[in-house]
């Protein structure tokens, strides 16, 4: 079961399935204890879940949904759930993700979340201090998940990544799951749309080290940007700060390998670990 919504939309959201469930439980004359024990979850848990405390897992709306005989309404509010399970931040971020046309990524700490394994992404996440909890480690990946789509689009933006030699080399979760995420990166490199490259340890020039870069270009012409080296990791929509950044990115595209050099340089380290 997740833990609570973290902003409006998501706790209205939350309330609103809570009260629902609780109005279909009365109607059907069942106490909360006894619909506990047919979905699997304790009379407690039953409690938070229709006061808007927990945010409901799917299954567990199916199962309410049959056991209550709602004829669909609670199962269909599961597409509203799902995204209430994901950080405001991260939702955020998929919004506007979902709707650019072309994308320039960089991350100087890690591998992007876009590249991400699942396992990657959970040894990433266990090493926060402190910890997240294991609720908030399954949310993180689920959001990380859910941002992929941005890869099925039609028609596909053009993404461009710039990785750091160093995030490619760290075995976050262990030797099998660092091969699985170098093999996964060989596999998105070979998408027409992905540009994959990476930055070596030797170079003696770098423009990135003031930190990591997101530019995402829109349709319509307009872009947002982020870096925490521009007005503290705000978006930024601004020309003379959209500049700024893209210049930052396309010399250090120009300092990295090549996409072709920086396959070549994967499977170099894929054969290595």
């Amino acid at each position: 079961m997740g833990g609570g919504p973290d902003d409006d939309w998501g706790v209205a959201v939350v309330a609103t399935v809570g009260r629902q469930l609780k109005l279909r439980r009365e109607a059907v004359g069942m106490r909360a204890a006894e619909f506990g024990k047919a979905v699997g979850y304790g009379e407690d848990m039953v409690y938070k879940i229709e006061g808007g405390k927990r945010i409901p897992r799917p299954e567990f709306l199916d199962k309410a949904d049959e056991v209550l005989g709602a004829g669909g309404l609670l199962a269909a509010m599961q597409e509203d759930v799902k995204k209430v399970r994901y950080p405001k931040k991260v939702r955020d971020l998929a919004q506007l993700e979902a709707k650019a046309v072309e994308l320039q990524l960089y991350d100087p700490l890690n591998i992007h979340g876009l590249l991400q394994t699942p396992e990657y992404a959970r040894g990433l996440l266990l090493m926060r201090r402190p910890a997240y909890t294991e609720d908030e480690v399954e949310r993180f990946i689920a959001a990380r998940v859910a941002r992929k789509a941005v890869f099925e689009r039609d028609p596909v933006p053009e993404l461009s990544f710039v990785l750091e030699e160093w995030t490619l080399r760290r075995p976050l979760g262990g030797m099998a799951a660092l091969r699985r995420q170098l093999e996964h990166l060989l596999e998105m490199g070979k998408l027409r749309n992905v540009e994959l490259q990476v930055m070596p340890m030797d170079r003696e020039e770098h423009a990135g080290l003031a930190g990591g870069i997101e530019v995402l270009k829109f349709a319509d012409g307009s872009a947002v940007g982020r870096s925490p080296a521009v007005v503290n990791g705000r978006p930024v929509a601004e020309p003379k700060q959209l500049r700024i950044l893209e210049l930052r990115y396309g010399i250090i595209r120009a300092q990295a390998l090549t996409p072709r050099e920086s396959r070549a340089f994967i499977e170099q380290l894929l054969g290595e670990t």
